[in-house]
């Protein structure tokens, strides 16, 4: 059997295109760095670095596991104290720790998975999940599908949970590939999807699909994975290429790129 390259994700999707109302801030550079230049060293040290959001993020993640681990350490007077430790939280930045410690707080006081029904709880640091294998006509491409949680509903419905932190909106674009990889991994259960911020205490309304909106977002993944490869391919014939590949949106969210300090279209600074 020949060896199958052609991958998709979220992730993936989100480096093509931003939600919609955010168009303006999508640089496709990012995607070229990120998926087409990571084994150079300069690129490979950035993507190794975690900044500040992605660490109360992992954190985060990791604490609610922890939480859950050990289902009493929620009665204990200590129990943020206990989940800090384990969590290593004084080896971090006073804001990691700040942050983090709140979102303990606020968890330990509103468990919202207590009680559950707990399917899936990942720590958060695991790695590439088990990829899907999904066929899409005479196509193959492999399908990443990080889920926080999974847990069953009273009546068998299967609630899959992803957990956010900061400020960032929920996409429901996220959702409906967490509902296609269910799909295909738990095909006898019904299922459906939602965004919990464990800063703000903000939920989403739980999402669903048809059949016809799953076979929708798997026509779009496919021609992801499709046109990813083709980009991949065009920049290893051509390198000298890559901003054509890739084409940059210098502009204020220069700012916030990780490949700021290495990209030649980034712009330090924006006029008003």
């Amino acid at each position: 059997m020949h060896k199958i390259w052609q991958f998709a994700s979220y992730n993936l999707w989100s480096l093509f295109s931003s939600p919609v109302g955010q168009e303006y801030w999508h640089c496709d550079m990012k995607r070229g760095f990120t998926k087409a230049r990571k084994k150079e060293p300069q690129v490979k040290a950035l993507l190794e670095q975690d900044n500040t959001a992605q660490r109360i993020g992992i954190l985060a993640q990791k604490g609610v596991y922890e939480f859950h681990q050990n289902p009493p350490i929620l009665y204990r007077k200590d129990a943020v104290e206990q989940v800090a430790e384990i969590l290593q939280l004084s080896q971090e930045s006073a804001t990691v720790q700040a942050r983090v410690t709140a979102i303990l707080k606020k968890y330990r006081e509103n468990p919202i998975l207590l009680g559950k029904n707990i399917v899936k709880l990942i720590r958060g640091d695991e790695g590439y999940p088990k990829p899907i294998l999904i066929k899409q006509g005479n196509y193959l491409f492999k399908l990443f599908a990080a889920i926080d949680c999974i847990f069953t509903e009273p009546d068998g419905t299967l609630h899959i949970l992803d957990f956010k932190t900061g400020k960032s909106d929920f996409d429901r674009r996220q959702a409906f590939v967490y509902l296609l990889a269910a799909c295909y991994l738990y095909p006898q259960q019904p299922a459906i999807a939602s965004f919990y911020n464990l800063e703000t205490g903000k939920a989403s309304e739980d999402i669903k699909a048809t059949n016809a909106q799953l076979q929708a977002i798997q026509s779009e993944l496919t021609q992801i994975a499709k046109q990813h490869q083709q980009d991949l391919r065009r920049y290893r014939q051509n390198p000298a290429c890559f901003a054509e590949v890739f084409p940059p949106n210098p502009g204020f969210a220069c700012r916030y790129c990780a490949f700021n300090s290495i990209c030649k279209f980034s712009v330090s600074e924006v006029s008003a």
